[in-house]
């Protein structure tokens, strides 16, 4: 009898394995939303990875987790580390690309709880109400991540982190521009009025 319990397990793991083997090989999911704001503010806060911590999703979950910042303060080269609990884990994020109000795009390496490597790409393309930024992450599935989407939805679950780190990103963002034409309107405000009866020059050549 318990041969035949053994032999219904190892035929049943072989089987598994097989349906585990046929799972895609690559992973791609994205999500986009559009901020009223130029785009050079929605830009800087990815280009420069000490504004992450206004917007990411993740960067609350473990507010005691330890960072680190190398190279270029932004652009091409920074590089951002992170360790924190079991919900943030460990891993760094280097910059490898990128153009300036475009697309930046990003080497994202996890160490733990799993090791990974996926490129991520962030791109910002000007609307008539501000900047539409997409948000893109993909890679490939080892054996452990294709026996993890047979029982989880990864564009489901990672999804909503971008939905709402997008969201938090449209906040921040928004609320810069705001301060930018505020800046604006009180500067010209401040501007002295001519002297009263001096005639202004026509400014026609």
């Amino acid at each position: 009898m318990l041969k035949k319990i053994l032999l219904g397990v190892a035929i049943g793991l072989v089987a598994l394995c097989g349906v585990i083997a046929t799972r895609p090989a690559t992973f791609s999911l994205q999500r986009t939303t559009t901020i009223k704001a130029p785009p050079d503010i929605a830009f800087a806060l990815v280009n420069d990875f000490h504004h992450w911590g206004e917007w990411s999703p993740w960067d609350k979950l473990d507010p005691s987790q330890k960072t680190t910042f190398e190279g270029p303060a932004t652009g091409t080269g920074a590089r951002y580390g992170w360790s924190g609990n079991d919900d943030v884990g460990a891993g760094q994020m280097t910059i490898e690309e990128s153009k300036a109000n475009e697309f930046v795009r990003i080497k994202l390496e996890f160490l733990r709880p799993f090791e990974s490597t996926n490129l991520t790409t962030f791109t910002f393309s000007p609307t008539t109400e501000g900047v539409s930024v997409t948000w893109k992450m993909e890679g490939h599935n080892n054996f452990m991540s294709k026996a993890f989407s047979l029982v989880m939805d990864m564009d489901k679950m990672v999804g909503k982190d971008f939905d709402n780190g997008l969201a938090a990103m449209r906040q921040v963002a928004e609320a810069e521009a705001q301060k930018r034409a505020q800046a604006a309107q009180d500067a010209a405000a401040a501007q002295p009025a001519p002297p009263s009866g001096e005639a202004i020059a026509d400014p026609t050549p």
